[in-house]
This record gives structure tokens, C-alpha cells and sequence, in this order.
């Protein structure tokens, strides 16, 4: 392994890292091969991102480690059958004939490519291509024609037996009657058969199995396309063939992933490194459902948000269970937005942005407001227009526009968006009780006193003064009048930097509005 010039970062792609090192210093191998896999009877999705992203993570920080080549495939298994016929969809009658057939044997019913399975590849390949992903795309109808897995499956049938008695206890009594890993094309229908296969020939490298339909017998030759593996088998073929050094999958893939590994040691292959990552959960803590609907999709965040954002919220503890909805986005975005700028000139891996640019966080990346202050100010003044909100900026930030910080030129319009779809939706003011009050009239007295350039810590010391002059049972319970009285909303960021960035006269005046509201 080739030395570092700093000590290994706590990090867990660099923890990762070090073990895909490890194989393949053992392996003697000249490249460490990755690996993320994409069921292409769907549209790409907000967990198609993680994993992709996640991987990259580690394989940027195995090139830091060793300075050894690594590659990154993106393997599109289009040679499943359609199971059913998705709802998002046009021409759902004409994709109703072709249940069981591969993906990429179906007509597209968007008419726009060959195939239904090429037609969601080109989506997938734009949807990682719009991020900057470094990866090669792999076609499993491609590999299987093309002759690429003919060893591999050779092997297969070599080792049908015991394959099957790896999966065996795993399954139900009617399906271990019929249970092969291989499942042959039917050379008549094309469908991808599920039945019982009567015989193998290894040397051969054919299959015997009857149309449970008609009875009658084929004889099908597994190389070239002829057939495909059952998933478990296939992923486990899939290892073993092209030697796969690393692969992530999610929480609910455990038991997949151990018979798969079962699997790819019986062909004669050590199965790759893994990473388990926790699943996503909505709002109740629920899990998330494609059909339920009740997660956030790619493009919804990249409504409110940067996909810096995004990387932020993919990077966090990955093996810890996540709430994913709206609500999260803010909070993602100040996380990079804190990163980005203590990453900015630094050497060292030590923060995720390091990874989410690729060892080098831009000079670009950085804004002197953060997001929840932005969605604030945009409350307050009610903003429809960027223009609103940078009047307010260059008075806090002078010299600052949208040429001089492009980041912060694009936080001001997702703020815009999210306050507008998000946050005056739920704006809700409540009344102040007798010591709030109190308080809110000692700080419009505290404000007058000040200059209106005064500092934010100037101010934020006032805030404290005030709170423990007057009788709150805690400080939290001040901040919270003032969010929810002044905001009509239950929490913010830092308040002091708030007034500095709204302007001190202008707070006096929210006060004073607020406190009339009241007695209104």
C-alpha cells in the first residue's frame, strides 16, 4: 500500500477504503473494480444517488490511499423480466403483452428507443451524467450475448447442486419445487422461464426443462444469451466473473448479500467487500415506498436545494437510519455550506466536502449567510423576488452579489422557492403571554439604543441580557417567543445575526407590529 503523506482519516469511506486496499494488495490485482447495481424497470431514484455517490466516495479515497487504478461499473440488469407494468407510464396496454420478457426485448412504450431496457439505461446514464459521475455502464443483456459470462456460467451448471442447496431452505415448499438458478429464455414466447430444470450438462453448457403449459420438453443452451441466473445466483456470477472487489446495498439486502456471497465462494471466487446502509424513513418514521410515495425524489430536492446539499445528506451516517422529507433540506444545506468553508484550502480529507468535490472544495463554494437565515429573511419580507432578499445582503455583506458568490446567488433562489412552497404556508404567529411581552418591548427599547451597523454579537448579547432579566423558566423558551411571535414559525438560526442582516430598525419595526397584532 502506497504511503500517505498525512495519518488515515476517521472517515468511513477511508474505513471502507482501507479494506478494498487490503484485498486487493492480497488479490495482486492492478485495479480494484467497484460496483453499484440498477434495476432499469424504473425510473432512476433518490437511492440510485446514494449508492452511486457513496461508492464514489470510497473509490476517491482508495485512489488517495494506494494511487492505484480502480473503475467504477454501473451494471444495468435489463435482462430481467417485466414482473408488472409500471404506473408512470404511457401505452401501459401495448407493455401488458410482453410480461415476463426481458426489458430490453420489450418496445419502448415512450417510443423513443429500441427498447423499454434501453430507454430507462439512456435515463439512468443522463441522470448520472448530470452529477459528474466517473463510471462505466454495463448492459446484463449485453454481457450475457456478447459472451462475457459463458465461463461463469459454465461454472454455474458445474456447481448447479450445490447452488441450489445454498437457496433451498430459503424458500417455501411450492417454490423449492420448481427452484434452478438459471432460467432459460423460452425460445418461442422470449419470455424469462421460472420452472424446474430436469437436467444439466455442464460440458454441454445446456439445460433440459418442459413449457409447464403445453408439456412440452426444450433443451436450452445457457451461453450467449440463452438464458439468464436468478437474482441471488446472478449477482453472485456477476462477482465471481468480473472480480469484483466492492459493492454497497442497502439494510433490507442482507440475507441477499450473504447467500449471493454463499454463492460466488462455491464457484471459487471470494465475494467482494460490502457496505450495509441503513434504509430511509419518512416524516413518522416510516419506511420509505416507491409505491406509498412518501419519500423526497431527486428532482424535488434539486428544486429547494443544491445537489451539494444532497451529497451532504448522503454522506452522514450512512448506517444509521434517516428521516427524509422536506424538512431535512435546510439543515443539509448549512451542513455543506459549514463544511465547504473549513474545507476551503485544506490539504487533508478531514470534512465531507473534501469527498463531495473530489479532494478539492472551490473557492466558490462558500456563502457568508447560511440557508436558514435566508429562508428567515425571506419569511419576514415576504419575498417573491431575488432582488428583496440581495437589497438586505449587500447591506450585511457589502461587495457580495451574484457574480461575486455564485453559491449564494443560487441559495437566494432555492430560498425563494422553498419559503414560497414551504415555509409561508405554515407561518403561523401566536400571541405573546404577559412576560414575553415584557421582553419584546425591553428589546425594541435595547435596539433604538444601538447603531444600525451594530455587530451580530453585539446584538446576540443583548438577546442574552434581556432573557435572563426577564422571568423565562429558560433562554430556549426567549429565542422561541421570538421565532414564533416575530416569524410565525418555531425555530431559526442564530437571532443576533438575523437583526444584523435585517437591520435594526427594521426589527424594531417587527416588534412593534407584532405587539400591535396582539392587541389587535
Amino acid at each position: 500500500m502506497a504511503e500517505t503523506p498525512y495519518p488515515v482519516p476517521k472517515s468511513w469511506p477511508f474505513e471502507e477504503a482501507q479494506k478494498v486496499a487490503a484485498r486487493v494488495a492480497v488479490s495482486g490485482k492492478g485495479e480494484a473494480l467497484f460496483e453499484t447495481g440498477y434495476g432499469p424497470s424504473g425510473l432512476p431514484h433518490i437511492g440510485t444517488f446514494g449508492e452511486v455517490a457513496r461508492t464514489s466516495w470510497v473509490r476517491r479515497a482508495f485512489t488517495e490511499l494506494t494511487g492505484r487504478a480502480s473503475r467504477l461499473l454501473a451494471f444495468s440488469d435489463d435482462m430481467d423480466g417485466l414482473r408488472k407494468v409500471p404506473d408512470n407510464v404511457p401505452n401501459k396496454a401495448m407493455l401488458s403483452a410482453f410480461i415476463g420478457r426481458p426489458l430490453t426485448r420489450i418496445p419502448d412504450p415512450f417510443g423513443t428507443h429500441d427498447s423499454f431496457g434501453a430507454h430507462n439505461n439512456a435515463r439512468l446514464r443522463a441522470f448520472l451524467d448530470s452529477f459528474g459521475f466517473d463510471y462505466e455502464f454495463a448492459s446484463s443483456t449485453e454481457y450475457y450475448a456478447s459472451g462475457r459470462f459463458d465461463a461463469a456460467l459454465r461454472r454455474m451448471l458445474e456447481c448447479h447442486d450445490e447452488v441450489v442447496a445454498v437457496i433451498m431452505p430459503t424458500l417455501g415448499a411450492e417454490r423449492q419445487a420448481t427452484y434452478s438458478p438459471v432460467l432459460p429464455i423460452h425460445p418461442r414466447t422470449g419470455v424469462v422461464m421460472q420452472v424446474k430444470i430436469e437436467q444439466t450438462d455442464a460440458a454441454a453448457g445446456t439445460v433440459m426443462w418442459r413449457d409447464p403449459d403445453s408439456g412440452e420438453a426444450f433443451e436450452t443452451l445457457v451461453t450467449g444469451g440463452g438464458a439468464k441466473m436468478q437474482w441471488k445466483a446472478d449477482w453472485a456470477m456477476r462477482w465471481h466473473a468480473l472480480g469484483v472487489d466492492y459493492e454497497m446495498s442497502g439494510k433490507d439486502l442482507i440475507d441477499s448479500v450473504r447467500l449471493s456471497g454463499k454463492i460466488c465462494r462455491i464457484l471459487g471466487s471470494e465475494p467482494p467487500t460490502g457496505f450495509t446502509y441503513e434504509l430511509f424513513l419518512d416524516e413518522q418514521a416510516q419506511k420509505i415506498s416507491k409505491s406509498k410515495g412518501n419519500g423526497i425524489a431527486v428532482e424535488e430536492w434539486l428544486k429547494y436545494a443544491p445537489p451539494e446539499s444532497l451529497s451532504q445528506y448522503m454522506f452522514n451516517q450512512p448506517q444509521r437510519a434517516k428521516r427524509l422529507y422536506f424538512d431535512v433540506i435546510p439543515k443539509s444545506v448549512d451542513e455543506y455550506i459549514a463544511n465547504a468553508l473549513k474545507g476551503q484550502g485544506q490539504t487533508e480529507p478531514t470534512n465531507p466536502a473534501w469527498h463531495i468535490h473530489g479532494g478539492t472544495v472551490p473557492q466558490s463554494a462558500h456563502s457568508p449567510i447560511s440557508f436558514a437565515m435566508l429562508l428567515n429573511l425571506a419569511s419576514v419580507v415576504n419575498a417573491e423576488q431575488p432582488e428583496i432578499l440581495w437589497g438586505f445582503i449587500r447591506r450585511y455583506s457589502p461587495g457580495a452579489g451574484p457574480e461575486e458568490m455564485p453559491l449564494l446567488a443560487r441559495l437566494v433562489e432555492y430560498a425563494l422557492a422553498y419559503y414560497r412552497d414551504f415555509v409561508r404556508p405554515k407561518k403561523e404567529y401566536r400571541q405573546p403571554d404577559a412576560i414575553e411581552r415584557a421582553a419584546l418591548e425591553d428589546l425594541a427599547a435595547g435596539l433604538r439604543g444601538m447603531a444600525e451597523d451594530a455587530g451580530a454579537e453585539d446584538i446576540q448579547t443583548l438577546l442574552y441580557d434581556i432573557g435572563k432579566r426577564h422571568a423565562f423558566a429558560e433562554l430556549r423558551a426567549w429565542f422561541g417567543c421570538l421565532y414564533q411571535v416575530l416569524l410565525g414559525q418555531n425555530e431559526g438560526p442564530r437571532f443576533g445575526q438575523f437583526i444584523a442582516l435585517y437591520g435594526v430598525k427594521e426589527t424594531v419595526a417587527l416588534i412593534e407590529q407584532s405587539l400591535a397584532r396582539a392587541e389587535g
